[in-house]
């Protein structure tokens, strides 16, 4: 968060890991560190260090998921677990975290760059030299440009539409660059922002310094893609590898198989392990059956790690020789759901108070687990995981997860709707969250809201059903469900896409509840042009103060991922990056 890259990592993990120390709670225990410090298993073992260390090659790593990718191609996806996959196996980028548990994991570090940037004119200047040997799958070398034109289609939104903008945002400086299919530069390399004086050096121009223009980088979209191969909105069919890892064949919404890249040279990529011949991920398996399948020893993990379901809880938490290959990280999420303040009578700030005190905070706690798997109760839309956190903050004072039913029924009626009113529940039809929403619906029925659930695929949710304020309205998307975690983790990583009312998008929207308030939006720029943390994140506490005030925003539980592994993985461990484990590090025994 400082414009001196040494002191913009150090800082961001310094703070992290201070409030991620206060938030843990018991993710973590003294015998798990006893054992991981031995390499051995244990329950939440792979939190705090990694349990069996190994560099044994061979062998295939099988993963499973419910859900389709929202997208293979780097620009597309915002799945962190999708990210995840990615920066593991096919997509490096300038920079990257690194691959270590605990707050290590928090720290950039060179990926294709042979050093973090050197930073000049006052943070505005940032130049990367790329490494020597960085190759595509097709053996064709890895240049600059490759990765300039990567960052150019995040500008094609009219084609690539659903994922972050957030390098549009601070790139485009009034250029209104359309993306590399439009460019009428003959190299499609015409985005002034960006040189690439030779194949091995880019420059980044900034208008103003930016303290977390490094982390925008480590996003898979800032990745190198061939011009020759780039195929618009097919290129995710097969993205071209700059990883150690390949596609062989992806059936979609079926099998995705990935085999080993030969021209990935590993004294190149001081990251990955690499250590399986073979990854295969299977989709649209039920939840449940996903469940039985880990602890039947025939799949590695859940692709998702969203946690296994109720029904399988007790079978790992009340029994020892089960309970020592599962880990409960904290995972950085929060669980909350947005109120559409486009959809009446959500206009009505009164209606959604009404909506806030209604909500039973304990039920949707025990859909997702209950505190020990599901996560404590949130009372504020920035984690303990994220500077700026405010414990005390809680406006409506639901810290005790109980429905406040007279206070909600007074909103009401100050509102105009004393009988309750008909609204839609907006949902993904996967993991927990259909348990949650129903949860949620139940609450609103309590106090006169009749709620109809709308589930809906979860490859979709957020670029389209969701994602696009044209659909919220049609449909009538009053309650929106959600979980997010941190893009970087830094508070502008976390809550910035989800408030600032200048980055409501026609589609992969975030800012669910399309809230513009000027006020919020300046205390984001003053936030970010600060190079100070800490001044920095009492900015940020001071958004998460007026968003809270808006009640747009209902987060229930900061979250929690009872996850199991099988017992054959090797090096595995939590990434705090993605609140989840580092897939590029796996192997098999």
């Amino acid at each position: 968060m400082n414009i001196r890259t040494g002191a913009l990592v150090a800082g961001a993990v310094t703070a992290t890991l201070v409030l991620s120390a206060c938030g843990s709670g018991s993710s973590s225990n003294n015998s798990s560190k006893d054992n991981t410090q031995k390499g051995a298993s244990g329950f939440n073992a792979a939190i705090t260090g990694v349990v069996n260390p190994s560099d044994k090659k061979g062998g295939t790593l099988k993963l499973t998921n419910h859900d389709n990718p929202d997208s293979y191609d780097p620009v597309r996806a915002w799945y962190a677990n999708i990210w995840n996959f990615m920066k593991g196996y096919y997509v490096r980028t300038l920079v990257t975290n690194q691959a270590k548990p605990g707050a290590d994991g928090l720290v950039l570090t060179p990926d294709m760059a042979t050093d973090l940037p050197k930073i000049e004119d006052g943070g505005k200047k940032y130049t990367f030299t790329l490494r020597d040997g960085l190759k595509f799958e097709d053996g064709s070398p890895i240049t600059s440009k490759d990765v300039k034109y990567g960052i150019e289609r995040v500008f094609a939104s009219d084609v690539l539409s659903g994922g972050p903008s957030y390098l549009v945002d601070v790139l485009d400086q009034g250029q209104k660059y359309p993306g590399p299919y439009k460019d009428a530069d003959p190299d499609k390399l015409g985005l002034r922002s960006v040189q690439t004086p030779d194949d091995k050096t880019i420059v980044f121009t900034l208008k103003e310094p930016l303290s977390d223009f490094t982390y925008l980088l480590a996003m898979p979209g800032a990745g190198p893609v061939p011009k020759a191969k780039d195929k618009g909105e097919q290129y995710a069919n097969h993205p071209v590898s700059s990883g150690p890892y390949k596609f062989e064949s992806y059936d979609e919404g079926k099998k995705a198989v990935l085999v080993r890249n030969d021209q990935w040279d590993p004294k190149t990529d001081p990251i990955r392990k690499a250590l399986p011949d073979r990854v295969e991920v299977t989709f649209g398996t039920a939840v449940e059956e996903i469940d039985n399948q880990l602890l039947a020893g025939d799949v590695d993990l859940n692709l998702a790690q969203t946690g296994v379901q109720q029904g399988s809880q007790p079978k790992i938490l009340l029994n020892p020789e089960v309970k020592k290959y599962a880990d409960a990280p904290t995972t950085g999420f929060l669980r909350y759901f947005a109120i559409n303040t486009k959809v009446a009578p959500f206009d009505n700030i009164h209606c959604r108070k009404a909506v806030v005190y209604a909500t039973d905070k304990i039920t949707l706690q025990t859909a997702r687990g209950g505190p020990e798997a599901g996560g404590e109760i949130a009372t504020n839309m920035i984690p303990p995981t994220i500077a700026g956190h405010d414990p005390n903050l809680d406006p409506l004072n639901t810290k005790s997860g109980k429905p406040q039913i007279d206070k909600a029924k007074e909103e009401l009626a100050l509102c105009g709707k004393k009988d309750g009113f008909d609204t839609v529940i907006a949902t993904r039809n996967s993991g927990k969250e259909p348990k949650t929403a129903e949860a949620l619906q139940a609450a609103m029925k309590s106090i006169g809201i009749n709620a109809r659930l709308d589930p809906s695929d979860a490859s979709l949710y957020f670029r389209s059903t969701v994602g696009a304020p044209s659909n919220t309205h049609s449909k009538g998307y009053g309650l929106i469900m959600a979980g997010w975690g941190a893009d970087f983790p830094t508070p502008a990583g976390f809550l910035q896409v989800l408030v600032d009312g200048r980055l409501i998008l026609p589609s992969g929207n975030q800012n669910l509840e399309e809230l513009d308030n000027p006020e919020i939006n300046k205390l984001i720029d003053q936030a970010r042009a600060e190079s100070d943390p800490k001044k920095s994140a009492e900015i940020w506490g001071q958004v998460n103060k007026l968003v809270m005030d808006e009640s747009v925003l209902v987060p229930f539980t900061v979250d929690k991922a009872l996850n199991y592994r099988n017992p054959r993985l090797t090096n595995v461990f939590i990434s705090q990056y993605y609140g989840m484990v580092d897939f590029g590090s796996l192997g098999v025994s």
